[in-house]
């Protein structure tokens, strides 16, 4: 070929991709669907609405009936399939729940949790499941849970919010949120208190640590891989962050682990005696031998840094997105303080303090409220799967070996057609059944807790702390919003408050007074 025949080629082929860039940006312009470009596929949409990614995932997912084939880059792997289609989530996360395993791909995503709950399958997954099922039921876990979120609400919570009064400064509510969840969950796993929420609010490096993770791990899954593996190598970007948050974890969970070994080795244990770390040692000395856990200490690491993943952020982002929900519905305040005070008879003057655990089964309309705020905010955004053989979806799309599925749970709250057309409105009386008690949904239409197999084991615990720390808030104070901050959700795989939740806080006026 000469350079004449090569430059009208070349000129040929510049002409077909201008008219289709400009074909295609004619028709960006009147869909939310991302436009599929030459070459590279949908990604630049993708990065270009990275930021706020769950909206752009909703609005083309909404557009396109709520499952849709996404086209990445032709020199990538990164083609993946996006559904919030509740058949879909059932088939998957249930029906056919031996050929979505999380696999190495998931692992690989997520391999600061090493070989926890979250991030293992088959024998090891059922070793966990089973050990922490076996201790969440033991009928002494509640009395353990309770005394440690009381302890964290009477030492830590109240008297730092009495501070924010006394001082009339404006405080970061999820901040708040999120010491108060990290201290709680510490204590309870690992009978430690690192005291994050104290006067002061001093820096704990762990329990910061944790925001920086969940940032990383979404990136990984919108990013090609071979991207975020670069980062890593260069320790640059998010990656590096991540890199500093394992260290972190680290330092934090392995002294904690020493210490309490070492108090154990010098105990002298009773049958009646109840211990968390006791029954993942047990379990571990179990299981050791028939399969590769490590040793007892890495074991340990990862088993509760993947619980203490859950009740940290997972709880404090629900309490957070729970509050500015319920000052912009201030109807639903007044109906919970009211339930409050009746449920658990209150007089109109008196301070709420201590009430125990199946008091809070009582707080009917509350737990309708935080239903309600996990059914706009899960907690987990989404979920990633890879089939390990062809099968072909409810909604009729085929799905080959290994191909990623991106369950987006996040917009399944805001789909009209699995909550109806009052699908965006704040109504809690949505889960109260006729007879007053809280109406159950099935959880492939709400999934804040996961589905089939796979179902949080700590939902009943998520709901019990929630209320432990929402009543005494709701009835003892008043929450005032700071005007002109904006309020979004985080590009992270726990659906936080981006920037933030900024109040000021108030003594409550008794309730006949108000």
């Amino acid at each position: 070929m000469d350079v004449l025949e090569f430059s009208f080629c070349l000129l040929i082929i510049i002409m077909c991709l201008a008219y289709s860039t400009w074909h295609l940006r004619k028709k960006w312009w009147k869909s939310s669907v991302p436009t599929n470009w030459p070459l590279l596929g949908m990604l630049p949409g993708l990065i270009r609405n990275a930021h706020r990614v769950h909206e752009f995932v909703t609005a083309f997912l909404g557009e396109a009936g709520g499952t849709f084939e996404f086209q990445g880059p032709f020199f990538a792997n990164f083609d993946m399939l996006i559904t919030s289609d509740p058949a879909n989530i059932h088939h998957i996360l249930s029906k056919n729940f031996s050929n979505y395993p999380k696999g190495l791909e998931f692992r690989e995503i997520f391999d600061i949790l090493g070989n926890g709950i979250f991030n293992v399958d088959y024998e090891l997954w059922e070793i966990q499941r089973k050990t922490t099922m076996s201790l969440m039921t033991h009928p002494k876990f509640q009395t353990l849970l309770e005394r440690s979120m009381w302890d964290t609400i009477e030492n830590g919570l109240l008297p730092v919010l009495d501070d924010f009064v006394q001082l009339g400064t404006l405080f970061d509510l999820q901040d708040i949120f999120q010491r108060f969840t990290f201290d709680a969950i510490s204590k309870v796993l690992l009978d430690h208190d690192p005291r994050s929420l104290s006067s002061g609010l001093p820096h704990v490096p762990c329990e910061k640590a944790f925001n920086d993770v969940v940032d990383a791990l979404l990136y990984r899954h919108i990013l090609p891989k071979g991207c975020w593996r670069l980062q890593k190598w260069l320790r640059i970007g998010r990656e590096k962050k991540l890199i500093q948050a394992w260290e972190a974890f680290d330092q934090f969970l392995y002294p904690c682990i020493s210490r309490k070994q070492e108090e154990l080795m010098y105990k002298t244990t009773k049958d009646e005696d109840f211990d968390i770390i006791t029954g993942y040692i047990k379990a571990y000395n179990q299981w050791k031998n028939e399969h590769n856990l490590g040793n007892v200490q890495e074991f340990l690491r990862d088993t509760f840094l993947n619980l203490m993943f859950a009740g940290r952020d997972t709880t404090s982002a629900a309490l957070t997105w729970f509050f500015w929900l319920l000052i912009k519905n201030p109807l639903v305040e007044i109906k919970i303080r009211e339930e409050i005070q009746q449920q658990l008879h209150l007089k109109e003057d008196e301070i709420l303090k201590h009430f125990n655990i199946e008091d809070t089964r009582k707080l009917v309309y509350l737990h309708g409220a935080l239903c309600e705020t996990l059914r706009f905010f899960p907690s987990v955004s989404l979920e990633h799967k890879l089939p390990l053989e062809f099968d072909i979806l409810p909604s009729g799309h085929r799905v080959s070996p290994n191909a990623k599925i991106v369950l987006s749970f996040y917009t399944m709250g805001r789909m009209e057609t699995i909550w109806g057309k009052d699908c965006l409105e704040f109504k809690p009386d949505r889960w109260i059944s006729k007879q007053g008690r809280v109406k159950h949904e099935p959880s492939f239409k709400f999934p804040a807790f996961n589905a089939g197999p796979r179902t949080c084991l700590g939902k009943e615990m998520a709901f019990i702390q929630m209320k432990l720390v929402a009543a005494p808030i709701i009835y003892n104070y008043h929450i005032q919003l700071v005007e002109d901050q904006i309020i979004s959700p985080s590009a992270s795989v726990i659906v936080q408050m981006k920037n933030g939740l900024k109040v000021m806080l108030t003594k409550r006026v008794p309730l006949h007074s108000s």
